[in-house]
């Protein structure tokens, strides 16, 4: 039978237990990559620029390039990120860039067909004449 203290807890148990057994002992020692776990991911690269803030040491080892600066839009966000993103300016900027940005895609939606509308009528204009 197994020695008991007067609360009722085993000894051997809890304080008096071995410490590789206990909860709390791998925060105790050094990290140490597991068995088995994955190599760091190699760092990705990019054919546009990728805009971060200044204070960073680097970027992660994967990040999205999905939308890249262009445009007016491009041009707000870099001049944002020149700023701290803890200022209310660098957000307001990028949020305006965000706008200008949606502004620009539907321009280019529209621009095709106000073109061949504006080119139509200037050539049933020189017909006419």
């Amino acid at each position: 039978m197994q020695k008991q203290d007067m609360r009722g807890i085993g000894v051997g148990k809890g304080v008096d237990a071995d410490p590789r057994q206990r909860p709390g002992f791998p925060m105790e020692t050094t990290p140490e990559p597991r068995p088995g776990a994955q190599l760091p991911i190699e760092q990705q690269r990019s054919d546009y620029p990728v805009l971060m803030h200044g204070g960073r040491q680097g970027m992660p080892p994967v990040y999205g390039t999905a939308a890249p600066p262009k445009g007016l839009s491009g041009v707000l966000r870099k001049v944002a990120y020149k700023y701290p993103d803890h200022w209310a300016r660098h957000w307001m900027m990028l949020l305006m860039a965000d706008r200008v940005d949606s502004w620009e895609h539907n321009l280019r939606r529209v621009l095709p067909v106000a073109a061949v509308l504006v080119l139509g009528g200037l050539t049933a204009k020189w017909i006419r004449s």
